[in-house]
């Protein structure tokens, strides 16, 4: 739930953040039942900036958009922006208008932020909650090309600390949950007061997604607490893996999600759709893991899809990949 002052509130943080101007036309193509598009609607109609909003999200319209409309940026998830750019054509589509492009909703994969910098294209990354009305953290300008992959450090009005399971902050380096104390934070849940004194504690909303913070307090966002695996008593953020994975040519999308493993109790299993002309094997995928990540983190077996099951926002559907492959067993 929230109130006309959480809306207001995310209105003002985002404003005092990212500086939108009556120069910025932003493209908006996620739904706007969600509130990664309508509240930066919000903003830009309270900032007095142009807006151009699209019925659905097309790859290749939304060049053709950026070009006639002279696009100064705009938000996409990260299924998105591989779409964008697997349809991109130099020779066709000229993005020189473009400042940056936000991505949120999961973390963005190291090797796209730097395949859209060759573009000339910054990708700054940013974290939110439909609890904090959006704003949570975000990268800008030079933080964002120095440090790829990190989704930077609390808005303007949000305070952004880690902590481990007893509540007690987490040194830098030391990963834990996110938590954010700010006045876009919800009210609460509908109907759900333990719910809500679960998330909300102490004026902090506790994200339950796991992050780390550098020693200048810049975030990166590893996983969501109920997706990580624990292998051996290690624990495993599936992003990291997924980011290994994406570097290879012949991967266009992937999930990580743990399965059964008599030895281990749970073992990394990789969902991949595959990159079209572009020929991959599961034994090429396990040995890139092996040459990119310590033992315990490795791939164990590789399943390949035609699709990855996402929610309207983008999210991977992780639960729904777990129901898939319940019957898969880890190899010893």
């Amino acid at each position: 739930m929230h109130s006309h002052n959480t809306v207001f509130a995310a209105m003002s943080n985002m404003s005092a953040t990212n500086e939108t101007g009556l120069d910025e036309t932003t493209l908006l193509s996620l739904p706007l039942f969600h509130v990664g598009a309508l509240t930066p609607a919000f903003q830009s109609i309270y900032s007095a900036a142009r807006l151009v909003i699209t019925r659905s999200f097309d790859p290749v319209k939304s060049w053709d958009i950026i070009q006639d409309e002279k696009i100064t940026n705009t938000l996409l998830v990260p299924a998105m922006l591989q779409a964008m750019k697997a349809v991109f054509d130099p020779s066709k589509h000229d993005a020189s208008s473009m400042r940056s492009m936000v991505s949120g909703a999961a973390p963005v994969p190291v090797s796209m932020i730097e395949d859209f910098a060759k573009m000339g294209i910054s990708i700054n990354q940013v974290y939110g909650m439909t609890e904090t009305c959006g704003p949570g953290c975000l990268i800008l300008g030079e933080d964002a090309a120095a440090r790829p992959g990190s989704t930077g450090k609390g808005y303007f009005y949000t305070d952004v600390r880690i902590t481990d399971a007893d509540g007690n902050e987490c040194p830098a380096g030391v990963s834990g949950e996110v938590c954010m104390r700010a006045p876009n934070n919800m009210v609460g849940y509908w109907n759900r007061p333990e719910a809500t004194a679960e998330a909300m504690r102490d004026g902090w909303l506790y994200s339950g997604d796991v992050g780390v913070a550098d020693a200048d307090g810049f975030i990166t966002i590893v996983d969501r607490l109920k997706d990580m695996l624990i292998s051996g008593g290690e624990n495993i953020y599936s992003a990291e893996i997924e980011n290994v994975l994406l570097s290879h040519a012949g991967v266009a999308d992937v999930a990580v999600i743990g399965v059964p493993s008599t030895k281990w109790g749970e073992s990394a299993m990789a969902v991949i759709v595959r990159a079209p002309n572009v020929d991959v094997t599961e034994q090429d995928l396990i040995d890139l893991t092996k040459a990119k990540l310590a033992g315990f983190k490795c791939v164990k077996l590789v399943r390949f899809t035609g699709v990855i099951p996402r929610n309207a926002s983008g999210k991977i559907l992780k639960r729904s990949l777990r129901d898939i492959y319940s019957d898969v067993q880890a190899p010893e």
